[in-house]
């Protein structure tokens, strides 16, 4: 403060001398309140910062652990149980439902499938084989993504699959191992080999279709048929699938496709016929134990 003194010596305006000072101290005390200010919000920066970490930790242990009840829950909804009916073949609501199912996978085409399906927010329900190893981590993929895992055979041989009570019952066996390797149960929800209506059957097992499809359901299974074949199991085009799978005459539709290794054009054909049922006004829905349940009429 020594130049203060020096001009107070002097023959100054004492008034503007002060009022020069007292600027200069406000200006000096603003920047020390400033700094102070600045240390003492980064310390409650610091502390939020904290305190943001821990209740962040809080909050991923409890959406852990309302996954895990969840996924516990959906697990054991949907787990075999002996002598428990599941689902109905006269569904009695007005709701426009497509249930879209695909046999014979996993393939890389699953995987084209779940992206297109992730697109237009549609749920779907995959009846998976033993085959294709190296694409059994698209099981897990589906189901994580809320679509629904079914059995449809382990080897998808008639002759073998057929060929008895027991030789079926011990293939789906194997195909119901592979589930639950990828998603930690054994889903209840089935569909035969060429549908409950298939006659393939006869040829290696008289009658076995009639007893099966009794015999299933006492297990605690259900089996799911479908009532529009979008025909490309025969091999159609893109643009045939496309037909073949679109209808608004029924309300509850379950449409079959594939999504094996050589299904391309069910890949190709699957946008148009997820718009054309959003359009409609339809809810793309997974199978669940109380779903529509279509079955064929048994000629085996």
């Amino acid at each position: 403060m020594l130049w203060i003194k020096r001009l107070l010596r002097r023959r100054y305006n004492y008034n503007g001398i002060i009022l020069c000072a007292l600027v200069f101290f406000a200006i000096g005390a603003t920047a020390f309140c400033m700094v102070a200010n600045s240390k003492e919000s980064a310390k409650e920066k610091a502390r939020a910062e904290q305190l943001l970490k821990g209740e962040g930790k809080e909050l991923n242990s409890v959406a852990a652990a309302v996954k895990k009840v969840v996924e516990e829950k959906r697990a054991e909804v949907s787990s075999v149980y002996p002598g428990v009916p599941i689902g109905t073949t006269e569904p009695k609501d007005d709701d426009k439902v497509v249930y879209l199912t695909f046999d014979d996978g996993p393939s890389e085409n699953t995987k084209k499938i779940l992206d297109i399906l992730k697109e237009y927010n549609a749920k779907a329900t995959f009846f998976i084989t033993g085959a294709n190893k190296d694409c059994r981590s698209y099981i897990k993929e589906a189901y994580e993504a809320g679509h629904t895992i079914g059995l449809h055979t382990n080897t998808h041989d008639y002759d073998k699959v057929y060929a008895s009570d027991k030789a079926y019952f011990d293939d789906l066996a194997k195909v119901g191992k592979v589930a639950k390797e990828h998603i930690g149960f054994v889903t209840c929800f089935i569909r035969f080999h060429g549908g409950s209506s298939n006659m393939i059957s006869a040829k290696y097992n008289k009658g076995i279709m009639s007893r099966l499809v009794e015999s299933v359901q006492e297990k605690g299974y259900q089996y799911y048929d479908w009532n529009v074949d979008s025909g490309d199991a025969a091999g159609c085009n893109k643009g045939e699938i496309e037909e073949n799978a679109t209808t608004d005459k029924m309300n509850h539709i379950m449409i079959l496709f594939h999504d094996a290794q050589t299904k391309e054009a069910t890949v190709e054909a699957l946008p148009a016929i997820l718009k054309y049922y959003s359009e409609h006004g339809y809810e793309f829905r997974a199978i669940d134990r109380s779903s529509y349940v279509c079955h064929h009429r048994v000629q085996n």
